[in-house]
């Protein structure tokens, strides 16, 4: 028997399933996983959470790894991946003492629901028509495609970034000062913001967006691609930085990145999982003429597939948490991988 759901219209609830399932594993979770809401939008008459879930250990200096989806509000399967992980983790716990142990080890974080207002809108960008991942305030140090690289120009065309000079809007602010309160500073903070819309192949892409030049810890993400390859060796992946396909203003996790340089502690390691979208629609064209279908999988057997095959490299990056000190020991090995990675992805530069 599902749990009951908070006094919302049932017809809210209809038009977002992705929050009816949100309060369901909440509920579910009562005893292992907090959850809090650090940010309300208003749309369709509604008042929407944007919430902040969290389990395992309660230790400041715990290394940490966040889970985000549904930053734009048309990339359902982002936030219903995010939430396949959470009720993953939930189901096990019943059961399993040695997941129990490592959540002992490391503290996990969720925000599945970025933009809500987006997602019953059935729009990319938020209810003010802010696209988020547009809306730092960053600017790239070269050129950026025109448009698609982020604008002010207005919320009547997409990727727009907001009024210059203004707060960011209110779910790119949630999402900053969740990462900064919770995640930037401690030895070790990983990542993962699930999108789709780009692509024949599922990429994990890394800062910068803003920029071509490589960043300071370019090593780490490649000891880190490298460790999935080698227990993963059939993976699908591309690992490379997002400036290897477009530039853009304002990005999230350029801006969060930064910041944790300027900062001066731990190793923060953003990453952004890029579902190739466009297979599903060259597997049914169909898609083509419904607004969620280019960046959804429609047939029930894809989107089960996508649960199954993201579900791995989510329980590895938990476990790469927990084992900090043995794979990032060692100088040498920095060093050595930086090269391997300048060799891999700036040989052109």
């Amino acid at each position: 028997m599902q749990p009951p759901l908070p006094n919302q219209p049932a017809m809210l609830y209809d038009r977002l399933p992705e929050l009816a399932q949100l309060e369901r594993l909440i509920a579910h979770g009562q005893g292992c996983l907090r959850a809090q809401t650090v940010a309300e939008v208003r749309a369709g008459g509604h008042a929407l959470p944007v919430k902040l879930l969290s389990m395992g250990s309660e230790r400041p200096d715990a290394p940490v790894v966040g889970f985000f989806g549904g930053v734009h509000g048309l990339e359902r399967i982002g936030t219903q991946v995010v939430l396949a992980f959470i009720h993953n983790l939930l189901m096990r716990l019943r059961w399993d003492p040695l997941l129990e142990h490592q959540l002992s080890q490391v503290r996990l974080l969720f925000m599945p629901l970025v933009n809500p207002g987006g997602m019953l809108q059935r729009r990319r960008a938020n209810p003010a028509g802010i696209d988020l991942m547009r809306n730092a305030p960053v600017n790239a140090s070269e050129p950026v495609a025109w448009l698609v690289g982020g604008h002010r120009l207005g919320g009547w065309l997409p990727w727009y970034r907001g009024p210059d000079g203004e707060d960011m809007a209110a779910e790119s602010r949630a999402l900053c000062e969740v990462v900064a309160a919770e995640m930037l500073g401690r030895p070790l903070a990983l990542a993962l913001d699930c999108h789709s819309g780009f692509g024949l192949r599922d990429r994990i892409w890394f800062p910068l967006a803003g920029s071509r030049r490589p960043i300071d810890v370019l090593g780490e993400i490649y000891t880190l691609k490298t460790l999935f390859d080698q227990a993963y060796p059939h993976h699908r992946y591309v690992f490379e930085p997002q400036s290897r396909q477009y530039l853009t203003h304002g990005d999230l996790w350029d801006h969060l990145y930064l910041q944790s340089r300027q900062l001066g502690q731990g190793l923060f390691l953003p990453l952004t999982l890029e579902m190739g979208s466009w297979n599903w629609v060259r597997k049914n064209p169909r898609q083509l003429f419904s607004r969620l279908g280019v960046f959804n999988p429609v047939a029930p057997h894809r989107q089960q597939r996508v649960m199954r095959t993201h579900l791995a490299f989510m329980e590895f990056l938990t476990r790469l948490a927990g084992s900090e000190q043995r794979w990032l020991a060692g100088h040498l090995r920095s060093a050595r991988h930086r090269m391997d990675a300048m060799h891999l992805w700036y040989r052109d530069a």
